[in-house]
């Protein structure tokens, strides 16, 4: 299991937290810095469990390609997933991703409850969702066999003229080679696009995961924590984030990878505009 993370290490606990939540328990995660300066290595510390692994590489590659390709050439274990730095995972999301590529999927993602700002909860990808090459999936939906992405030459880049994002990449390399993922029917982890939320890696901060992560653990199941959550109308995403046009272009598939990418650095507040 991998976290790829830069420089926002107050979302950490609660990252870390679902992993350690989970069902599944014969797990390993690398928490893989992409050349971090702030206290994440400190706060990973922290996690007095011989399964929780630090690593930051030496230079700042400004995307989640170096970290997870160095999470691919360290895991022992024949599978692997991802989760955000700034999402969550709920505690079956192990449990029944495994359980399907044991089964034989080629490669597995469960359905997400989005947290968008500007709107109310949502589950994607909706009913009636199938799988095409190219699609973007959020790696913190997905697992995988480690020898497959190794096969394939794990993450790669984005071209300039592409308009496929890294992990769309993977994901349609990954079906090319070893078959169509199986989409799982149950919601197993939520997704709090950074990309979407105004100056972030400015502020840096946690709120959202701290009550999320309360939610989570005063529901009765995930079943149940799902249900309540869509629910409540007045479930939200902060006023402070903005849903203006970045957020709109961010969306907007004319754009080529790597203009999204920039456009995506500049919004989170990682870089200058």
């Amino acid at each position: 299991m991998v976290i790829p993370t830069y420089n926002w290490a107050t979302v950490l606990p609660w990252s870390i937290g679902s992993v350690l939540a989970q069902s599944f328990a014969e797990w390993e995660l690398w928490v893989i810095g992409d050349g971090c300066t702030d206290e994440s290595a400190a706060t990973v510390a922290t996690f007095d469990d011989p399964r929780v692994h630090w690593h930051n590489l030496a230079v700042n590659g400004r995307s989640q390609v170096g970290p997870n390709n160095a999470a691919l050439a360290r895991a022992d274990g024949g599978y692997v997933a991802y989760l955000g730095h700034d999402d969550l995972w709920l505690p079956h999301h192990l449990q029944i991703l495994v359980g399907a590529l044991d089964a034989g999927a080629a490669f597995a993602f469960g359905r997400q409850l989005r947290i968008d700002p500007g709107q109310r909860p949502y589950v994607s990808p909706p009913d009636g969702y199938s799988y095409s090459s190219g699609d973007w999936l959020a790696p913190t939906s997905m697992m995988h066999r480690r020898d497959d992405a190794r096969a394939v030459g794990g993450w790669r880049f984005p071209d300039a003229a592409s308009t496929m994002d890294a992990e769309s990449d993977l994901w349609a390399r990954l079906t090319r080679w070893c078959g169509h993922p199986a989409l799982l029917g149950e919601v197993t982890s939520l997704k709090l696009p950074a990309a979407l939320r105004s100056g972030v890696y400015r502020e840096r901060p946690c709120d959202e995961q701290a009550a999320w992560w309360a939610r989570i653990c005063a529901a009765a199941d995930p079943a149940a924590f799902v249900a309540e959550a869509l629910a409540d109308g007045e479930l939200r995403p902060p006023a402070r984030y903005e849903t203006g046009p970045a957020s709109a272009a961010l969306q907007d598939g004319t754009l080529t990878a790597v203009e999204r990418h920039r456009l995506a650095r500049t919004h989170k507040g990682l870089d200058d505009s």
